[in-house]
């Protein structure tokens, strides 16, 4: 057994040596046995960055654009123009509910010239881009024999081809080092009754940043998806009752999931923490597999 004064001392100065080279860091002072020792807390710092996030006007992308300002980065609340102006109102609400270090910004993502004018605007004001998060996203559910061509496109041409147009003309400007996460679905893997636009859609994102992952990664751009499962926003809500009660049967932690929870997933991914994270689907489902 090793121990006596000689390891107590020795014990003593590599601690003294660790706190000496740990002192920038945050610290709080914990009681263990009576003898107070200082213990470094690791955060998330997302000081002098800028995040694009899509479709941030209300819930998991709103949840998503908060997380990331609250670590410190500017963010791009993105929104869709429509005619009503309601998407802007949300996102000029969220962007102004942040304080400062947030502006909202249009673009319909399934236009890749608005895309283009989204990134060229983000260049413009800010200098840089360090984080993309797309999660813009539809559904239209219906069985294959009731599915026309118009629910296909619609939700194949949001959820799929917009985060092809995000992820193309963001990565010109992207910052070396830099994040992107996509927003797949429990769907895009498990394949839900009535949701054949939807689950491609996802299962493509899924492939799109297995693929991303390894054409960035000369430049240390990490590209992770994120599979959320049922989440109760404005879109979760839309599944019918019966089924959301069969789908909480089938959850071993019992209850969906809360935006916010989603958002931390996302923002890990998106920090100093996840740098030898690539390529990878982060399952946030509470357990759920079929």
């Amino acid at each position: 057994m090793w121990g006596g004064p000689a390891a107590d001392n020795l014990a003593f100065e590599i601690g003294a040596a660790w706190r000496r080279t740990a002192d920038e860091a945050p610290q709080h002072v914990a009681d263990i046995g009576n003898t107070p020792e200082f213990v470094t807390v690791i955060g998330i710092d997302l000081g002098g960055k800028v995040a694009l996030v899509t479709g941030a006007g209300q819930g998991l992308g709103r949840a998503t654009a908060a997380r990331l300002h609250a670590a410190g980065a500017s963010v791009v609340v993105n929104y869709p123009p429509d005619e009503s102006g309601r998407n802007a109102e949300l996102a000029r609400e969220v962007a102004a509910s942040f304080g400062d270090r947030a502006v909202a910004l249009p673009a319909d993502v399934r236009d890749p010239a608005q895309v283009d004018d989204l990134t060229a605007a983000i260049r413009d004001r800010f200098g840089r881009l360090d984080v993309v998060v797309n999660n813009a996203a539809v559904i239209r559910d219906r069985t294959v024999k009731k599915m026309t061509d118009e629910d296909w496109r619609a939700v194949i041409e949001t959820d799929l081809t917009g985060v092809f147009h995000v992820c193309r003309a963001a990565a010109a400007i992207l910052s070396d080092g830099g994040r992107i996460v996509n927003l797949a679905s429990i769907s895009g893997v498990v394949g839900f009754f009535g949701q054949a636009n939807y689950a491609a859609a996802k299962a493509g994102v899924i492939a799109l940043t297995k693929v991303l992952s390894k054409e960035l990664a000369s430049r240390r751009i990490t590209v992770n998806a994120v599979a959320p499962g049922v989440v109760l926003t404005d879109m979760g809500k839309t599944i019918p009752e019966e089924v959301r009660a069969r789908m909480l049967a089938e959850i071993p932690l019992g209850r969906f999931g809360e935006p916010e929870e989603i958002a931390d997933a996302i923002l890990f991914l998106a920090s100093d923490l996840a740098s030898y994270v690539t390529g990878q689907t982060v399952h946030v489902n509470g357990g759920w597999w079929s």
